[in-house]
């Protein structure tokens, strides 16, 4: 499995990326036959989720962020 996979990022998506690993090491046959695509899906999809999560809670970050700047502006321009 590719190392980036198991970071603290994805703790959600573990037992599914467990899966494919055993799936994986049954052998090549197994994969070559498509045995795993279920399992491949389905970290596919839960890796989509995770990720649609961090960009939701970055873009709210970011959106703080700037009210936050707009609001400084807003007091600097009242008070020049």
């Amino acid at each position: 499995m590719h190392p980036l996979l198991h970071t603290k990022d994805n703790t959600g998506c573990e037992q599914v990326m467990i899966a494919l690993e055993e799936c994986h090491a049954k052998g090549f046959v197994w994969k070559a036959v498509g045995m795993c695509n279920d399992a491949k899906q389905q970290l596919v999809q839960c890796l989509r989720a995770e990720r649609a999560k961090s960009q939701n809670s970055n873009r709210n970050d970011v959106q703080d962020k700037r009210s936050k700047i707009r609001q400084k502006w807003k007091e600097i321009d009242e008070n020049s």
